[in-house]
């Protein structure tokens, strides 16, 4: 199933010029990724607090397209991709009355938290990845069709 985060921008989410502020772009993504997690029956409680791994993001960016005012009703597609043993990478689509506004990425790197050492992808990222790949396989066919990309 493809995984959508409905969302109403809030004022504290704008900046003086009554858009959203650009860092806060990247906040409103990752409400998406914790939402998707939990989805799926991940304890997000147990998944932040003290775990034995962690997912740092290691890297990230975001294209603005149309600007998001207070009041518009945002959908984040969440589409994710294995990359390598320990990465991963998820890629947000975020619309307004259908319409991409911004694009955003953000890569995770899998590390053990008390070595800080890179380790492989645990099972349970690894079956999140598998639900959300074969959804974003189908989204990219359907750009491609649309003449999005």
């Amino acid at each position: 199933m493809i995984f959508n985060y409905h969302r109403v921008v809030r004022f504290q989410d704008t900046d003086a010029a009554g858009v959203v502020y650009f860092a806060n772009v990247l906040g409103i993504c990752h409400e998406a990724y914790e939402e998707s997690l939990i989805a799926i029956g991940i304890n997000v409680k147990t998944f932040f607090t003290n775990p034995s791994v962690a997912f740092p993001i290691v890297h990230t960016n975001v294209d603005f397209f149309r600007p998001m005012y207070c009041g518009d009703k945002l959908v984040i597609r969440l589409l994710s991709q294995q990359i390598g043993m320990n990465k991963f990478e998820i890629t947000y689509e975020i619309t307004v009355d259908e319409v991409i506004v911004a694009k955003a990425m953000t890569r995770h790197v899998c590390i053990d938290v008390n070595s800080r050492m890179k380790q492989e992808l645990p099972d349970y990222i690894s079956n999140w990845l598998e639900t959300h790949r074969k959804d974003s396989e189908g989204a990219e066919r359907r750009k491609l069709r649309e003449g999005i990309v």
